[in-house]
């Protein structure tokens, strides 16, 4: 590597410290001994009274609506989850769409504390139904341990103050040193 590249990787590194963002290499979870799969399941409440909505915009199907909420978890994942959602409804449907972005702080199975990152997660819900399913891919480390973990999550129904509740499982990948490879 010549010395002008190797400046610009250090620098590089460093602009990232100082934001704060961590970076994994997509297969440093995936291979190597010192790691374990954990299936994980539990249920969580989806704090929707506590919601902020940014925006709100009538569309020619329905609506779209941009909000910040908190997910608290319990079960194998113990934590919360803060998450910015684009939900779109479709009124000829019947159908209600959630994308977005989230991060879950808390710990796996108890481990120590993780922050993982999504920006993929997908949560569909039947409005005529009232069925309700989604997946989860928490697959980015933003600190130790490294851990990665894929959920599909399923609706319940809704607590006495109209919070969708729902059930999850799936499978997270943990470093076993607790330290992942760079």
């Amino acid at each position: 590597m010549s010395a002008s590249s190797a400046v610009r990787v250090a620098c590089t590194g460093a602009v990232l410290s100082v934001l704060g963002i961590a970076i994994v290499h997509p297969r440093a979870l995936a291979v190597g001994p010192a790691q374990r799969t954990i299936h994980v399941t539990g249920r969580g409440v989806d704090r929707m009274d506590g919601a902020l909505v940014h925006s709100e915009q009538q569309t020619p199907a329905g609506l779209t609506r941009i909000s910040t909420a908190v997910v608290e978890l319990e079960g194998d994942l113990h934590g919360r989850v803060l998450y910015q959602v684009t939900t779109r409804i479709d009124s000829a449907r019947r159908k209600l769409t959630n994308t977005g972005r989230q991060v879950y702080s808390g710990t796996i199975a108890g481990s120590g504390p993780v922050m993982l990152y999504d920006d993929s997660f997908v949560f569909e819900a039947n409005l005529a139904s009232g069925s309700e399913h989604g997946q989860v891919h928490l697959v980015r480390h933003l600190g130790s341990p490294a851990a990665r973990c894929e959920l599909q999550v399923s609706g319940t129904g809704k607590d006495a103050q109209g919070n969708p509740m729902f059930t999850y499982e799936g499978d997270c990948l943990i470093a076993s040193n607790g330290v992942a490879d760079h």
